[in-house]
């Protein structure tokens, strides 16, 4: 069987203050074909499912570029179709094909296009025809769109937040369109808008009993594949919300009633699924009362992650006005503190201007005295599902008892090595400050002995109603009643 993987994946927020071009890609991995890495980076899921696949039952492989960027505004129509074009010239290179599968986001917005992911797929599935079997892997916080799902043959999403399962669900993508081209099934799906955007933690509850139920309904009466798409509510398209996709192998009648039975018991659950953000000083008086340590707190509004430009000072500034000291809060994207931090060296005591400079929703800059910890040139951070994420120059800087980790490469907190790597040790300190909405968790859990999500100010607010939607299809909850 001969089998074609490439990747195109970036999350949207069409709010956030910066473009997406195509340093964006080059700066988080971007691979020409054949040249992806041996090891998984974080939308090379079916690709690296298909070489353990291929090599097992002999296919032939032909890999596609990869390209992922971080999440940030609007990508630049230049970069999406330039990179759009290039892995569609590959797959026309790698013709005939009995199966394409796809790493995809499945929010990323261009200028020009609302649904990026609809649009490449309906030229692969114009390329291949209608008889060769497509399948792609998703993040959850997606826009499910018709285009997505009508022109292939079966999308899975990660179901696990934080990330923690890309191959697992690589593996189910790749086994399911197998199976497909021997014809040993035929998949048919349902979809059902919940009418809402939630955002589901599977580290707690409810959520994790959601996930743990629609896991243990799959390969079996016929059930091939459920997946929830929480949608991203950062991205102003009108498909934005919480869907329910599910695949049965043939049967459309089943498909349609457990679509709709799972997406209302999902609506039931949606007060329970929300998230409590406490303000910035709400949340320090947590933490500082909370009886032992460390104590995290999210800065997810200011989560590059979600799009946001990971500079934001409103906690840090209400640490230092506080004399809140024994912390450490990171990391903050400075690649100019940075590069002063460098020029001054180890041990420098200087005046360091930090953070605050991308737009009002990264508050002031700070203008701190501080002592330069540790530097580390192109430092590597432990990511979700353990794949590597470059950080590039990193430095370790002390104020008031505060140590901040500045980054070179905008990215979130994911492993808890982007604080250890520089020598903090988190053991120690009462609060960690992280910018990161969940992805955090995975890692951070084992040595926090409490976490506070914090309702600070950012680019990826909590408070959506805040947000000037124009596409969004309305009523949605919990924008409206």
């Amino acid at each position: 069987m001969r089998v074609f993987s490439g990747s195109l994946a970036t999350e949207t927020n069409t709010f956030g203050p910066m473009p997406t071009g195509l340093a964006s890609f080059r700066d988080r991995g971007y691979f020409p074909a054949g040249q992806h890495p041996e090891q998984l980076t974080l939308f090379s899921g079916p690709l690296c499912a298909a070489r353990i696949r291929g090599k097992e039952a002999g296919w032939t492989l032909i890999e596609g570029m990869t390209a992922g960027a971080q999440p940030s505004g609007t990508t630049t129509r230049h970069a999406y179709e330039t990179l759009r074009d290039e892995l569609l010239a590959d797959l026309r290179a790698a013709l005939p094909v009995d199966m394409v599968l796809l790493g995809m986001h499945g929010a990323m917005v261009a200028d020009g296009y609302d649904d990026c992911e609809g649009d490449l797929i309906e030229r692969v599935r114009a390329i291949v025809g209608p008889d060769v079997v497509i399948g792609g892997e998703l993040d959850p916080h997606n826009h499910l769109t018709p285009a997505m799902v009508d022109n292939t043959d079966v999308l899975i999403a990660f179901k696990e937040y934080p990330h923690t399962d890309v191959l697992e669900r690589g593996l189910e993508v790749v086994d399911i369109c197998a199976a497909t081209v021997a014809k040993k099934i035929k998949p048919v799906h349902a979809v059902v808008d919940c009418g809402m955007i939630v955002t589901m933690h599977t580290s707690r509850q409810p959520a994790r009993g959601f996930v743990d139920r629609i896991q243990s309904l799959e390969g079996k009466d016929g059930v091939l594949s459920i997946s929830v798409s929480h949608g991203f509510a950062w991205g102003d398209v009108p498909e934005m919300g919480t869907k329910v996709i599910v695949y049965t192998d043939g049967d459309q009648a089943k498909a349609d009633a457990l679509a709709r039975q799972l997406a209302d018991e999902l609506i039931g659950l949606r007060e329970a699924l929300s998230v409590n953000y406490p303000s910035i000083d709400d949340s320090l008086d947590q933490a500082l009362a909370f009886d032992g340590g460390p104590v995290v707190l999210a800065d997810g509004a200011d989560n590059p992650g979600g799009g946001a430009a990971g500079d934001s000072t409103f906690i840090l500034r209400r640490m230092l006005e506080r004399g809140i000291g024994n912390a450490a809060v990171g990391p903050m994207w400075d690649p100019v503190a940075v590069r002063i931090a460098f020029d001054a060296g180890v041990g420098a005591r200087l005046m360091l201007r930090v953070g605050g400079k991308i737009s009002p929703l990264s508050g002031e800059p700070l203008d701190l005295d501080c002592t330069v910890k540790a530097l580390v040139r192109d430092m590597v951070m432990t990511g979700l599902a353990n794949t590597p994420t470059a950080l590039g120059d990193c430095a370790l800087i002390e104020t008031q008892g505060i140590e901040i980790v500045l980054i070179t490469l905008r990215n979130q907190a994911m492993g808890t090595d982007v604080f250890t790597g520089l020598g903090c040790d988190l053991a120690a300190r009462k609060i960690i400050v992280v910018k990161s909405s969940q992805h955090f968790y995975a890692s951070f859990s084992k040595v926090a002995k409490h976490v506070i999500y914090a309702g600070a100010p950012g680019a990826v607010t909590i408070d959506l109603k805040t947000l000037p939607y124009r596409k969004v299809r309305r009523p949605k909850w919990p924008l409206d009643a």
